[in-house]
């Protein structure tokens, strides 16, 4: 991975950090949510913490441009024909930040080429940040103190624990991916969160087949890859990004731990 990369961690770090900040001061509130016009909610949150990505990483990287998630949704899409972008979820998870349930996250992810190529996630309820630019730089900081190299596992003997959505109930697409696989349990979380428990060695593998766009899932698999896992898609090829004219929507996807998985 380009050195470049790696010296845009720290940086993206803090930018994630304020965003958060700004987050927990609405989250102390009495605040209110919307319904955007595809039926997910938003919060003054979303837009706060946005509006300090947006400046961050403009004055940061004047020449890259930002696909997020609340730009996205009043037809504010940039020009991506370069391949390279930041794809941003201010608040990810604000189904659970409405039911205030700590499970949410602040999703920055640099795409180079269509490839997620750095991540940082922050889950400022919980203050644990997961960062990662390259094979084999994948960490977590808890409290804002404990740094610590995170790896995915290998599949326990005893069967794969299987991250699901805390907010979404599970259908017979997941219940049939899993029927030929030995599962000792079931995790439920919320937000991208979930990248950084796979990619901390916590669970075993990520399903996916509801809707995603790629701001929930950017920042998540370039942690991931740098933890040794792996995005693909249901017919087998890598999750790829800069889909602008299906709306940055994802597919069907398998998030694993390890290739044994």
């Amino acid at each position: 991975m380009s050195k470049e990369y790696n010296l845009l961690l720290d940086p993206v770090c803090n930018i994630a950090r304020d965003a958060g900040a700004a987050i927990m001061d609405i989250y102390a509130t009495d605040f209110s949510s919307e319904r955007k016009t595809d039926g997910s909610l938003v919060t003054e949150a979303d837009t706060a913490a946005e509006t300090i990505i947006l400046s961050a990483l403009t004055y940061l990287t004047p020449n890259i441009p930002i696909v997020s998630e609340e730009r996205i949704a009043i037809g504010d899409f940039p020009d991506i024909s370069g391949r390279n972008f930041w794809s941003v979820d201010p608040l990810d998870g604000t189904r659970e930040f409405v039911k205030r349930n700590d499970e949410f996250t602040v999703n920055i992810g640099l795409i180079i080429d269509l490839k997620p190529v750095l991540g940082v996630l922050y889950a400022p309820a919980l203050d644990i940040l997961f960062f990662g630019a390259g094979f084999g730089s994948a960490k977590r900081v808890v409290n804002s103190e404990e740094c610590s190299e995170i790896k995915c596992r290998s599949a326990p003997i005893e069967g794969i624990d299987v991250l699901v959505s805390r907010s979404h109930s599970r259908n017979d697409s997941l219940k049939d991916y899993l029927v030929d696989k030995k599962v000792n349990g079931y995790v439920p979380c919320g937000s991208a969160l979930k990248f950084g428990l796979l990619a901390a060695g916590e669970a075993d593998i990520y399903p996916r087949f509801g809707p995603t766009s790629e701001w929930d899932t950017a920042a998540g698999h370039a942690i991931l890859e740098a933890a040794g896992g792996y995005i693909e898609t249901l017919d087998g090829n890598p999750l790829v990004y800069g889909k602008y004219k299906n709306k940055f929507l994802n597919p069907s996807f398998i998030s694993h731990g390890k290739e044994n998985v």
